[in-house]
């Protein structure tokens, strides 16, 4: 039986960072500000059909979904002159026909699990700061990040230092590093006289 077809448009906004497109629907593809991330397509098959068909794009190394759109980081070696298009309208597709964007959600950074064997995700003792850092992270940071077609994650805090994780176009951004000391961190430091620094944790 053949699936039921949506009305679906999808636009191409570039992000600071020139590596990564952001391919914005006009509906919600993860809810409940839900993150998918991945570089592989091994990882990808067991959560995401979409996820992964866009990484078997020769062109495509790595594909963040949010919200209601996709963030895609190509390659270096094809301009996105050649490939937006292809990818816009590979992406309308998909969801007009109505497939599953999700099979099911990864546990706990499954899609970082490779690499937290070799190098663990530190853990952090909840403090009595984390829901107000959390608050302010989700009010003033969230809808900036996400409108560059990335995320934050908050990580934890210890001695002074807030460590979150950067997500999407965010992550390798050339201005990543601007936004997380001059946006974040003094947003931080001007309510949380505590906050001394803020820092991207790196897996």
């Amino acid at each position: 039986m053949e699936q039921a077809r949506v009305p679906v448009t999808v636009y191409a906004e570039m992000t600071p960072n020139p590596a990564t497109m952001k391919f914005v629907a006009n509906k919600y593809l993860l809810v409940d500000n839900r993150t998918l991330e991945f570089d592989n397509v091994a990882e990808a098959q067991k959560y995401s059909p979409l996820a992964t068909e866009l990484l078997n794009f020769p062109f495509v190394e790595n594909v963040f979904i949010t919200g209601n759109f996709v963030t895609v980081t190509k390659t270096n070696n094809v301009d996105w002159d050649f490939i937006a298009m292809e990818l816009r309208e590979f992406v309308r597709e998909f969801i007009a026909s109505g497939k599953e964007v999700l099979i099911m959600m990864p546990p706990m950074d499954a899609e970082t699990t490779q690499r937290e064997v070799v190098k663990p995700k530190k853990e952090f003792e909840p403090s009595h700061y984390d829901d107000q850092i959390i608050n302010l992270l989700e009010e003033y940071i969230r809808p900036a990040v996400e409108n560059d077609g990335g995320a934050i994650e908050y990580v934890g805090y210890e001695e002074g230092v807030v460590t979150v994780e950067l997500k999407g176009s965010c992550a390798g951004c050339p201005s990543s590093t601007a936004t997380l000391k001059g946006g974040i961190e003094q947003l931080l430091k001007n309510s949380i006289p505590e906050v001394k620094e803020v820092v991207a944790f790196s897996a």
